[in-house]
């Protein structure tokens, strides 16, 4: 049976293909897991799993962690300003320690150039498809849409009684839950038939207008939705104190939002994980019901 390795092991989605890996018929004995932080590995020890340590930016952390596994779960990382270069380290070491294939958790896109509102985020996981197929080893791309997960950001944390304010108009996004998109993972790591395929990991699509319609429902009286000028929506977060890389992000991805770029669904993910994604109306039952 193959060794897989799963890299960002302490983060969110990296621990949810853990704890899912198991119920994919794998022995855990197989299973390991990559860390950079040694102080942080104790977090894993109920995982009863091995752990190795490793570095995006450190080439030969990588190339020992790497060493002797046949399957690579390569859970993309944060650092947007260096992490092209970061994670070419991360295919070269992996090509150099004979990993046979490898799995990379992209970004759902429709442009691949400058003037896409999100270039900044997407450039990064362009590159790195880039480098992975053309590394001679099998792969298998994730492109995963926007987590379900990060609503509240996007909505703030009083849309019930002010509203939604974002530039999206009435672009849709195919928002996923983070730990369904993982399952996925677990099951295309435990199984055949994924080799040099590309994933569009998306539930269904869905608006701000149904959303303020769907929390109205739940609330009982009526939610705005105001899609105000890009440079207007930086400017109000900005002077109510919210961080300047969130309002970058959140303003960037509500414009690719309202151009179309977002909207993806695929049935990549009911066929994988053997049923429908989760819909948006249960995420928000739990956050306003």
């Amino acid at each position: 049976m193959d060794k897989i390795l799963v890299t960002g092991a302490n983060g969110h989605f990296g621990k949810a293909v853990l704890e899912a890996l198991p119920n994919s018929g794998l022995e855990k004995n197989k299973i390991y897991a990559m860390v950079r932080d040694k102080a942080k590995a104790a977090q894993l020890q109920p995982l009863g799993i091995p752990v190795v340590f490793g570095d995006y930016g450190d080439y030969d952390s990588l190339l020992k962690a790497f060493s002797g596994m046949d399957k690579l779960l390569f859970v993309s990382g944060s650092d947007l300003r260096n992490r092209t270069l970061q994670h070419r380290l991360v295919v070269k070491a992996a090509k150099n320690a004979g990993v046979r294939h490898i799995l990379y958790t992209s970004q759902q896109h429709k442009r691949d150039d400058r003037d896409s509102p999100i270039h900044f985020i997407i450039k990064s996981h362009l590159a790195t498809e880039a480098a992975i197929m053309n590394s001679g080893m099998d792969y298998t791309i994730l492109r995963n849409a926007l987590y379900m997960d990060m609503l509240p950001e996007f909505l703030g944390d009083k849309a019930a009684e002010e509203g939604i304010f974002l530039p999206a108009g009435q672009g849709r996004i195919a928002f996923t839950l983070r730990s369904e998109m993982a399952a996925a993972a677990a099951v295309i790591l435990g199984s055949q038939g994924h080799t040099n395929k590309v994933y569009e990991m998306a539930g269904s699509a869905i608006s701000f207008t149904e959303i303020a319609q769907k929390i109205a429902a739940i609330k009982g009286h009526n939610i705005t939705y105001l899609s105000p000028d890009p440079k207007a929506f930086v400017n109000a977060a900005l002077r109510k104190g919210a961080p300047r890389v969130l309002t970058r992000m959140l303003a960037g991805l509500a414009q690719a939002a309202r151009i179309g770029e977002l909207d993806g669904q695929s049935p990549h993910m009911e066929k994988i994980l053997g049923r429908k994604p989760s819909l948006v109306d249960d995420f928000l039952q739990r956050l306003y019901g």
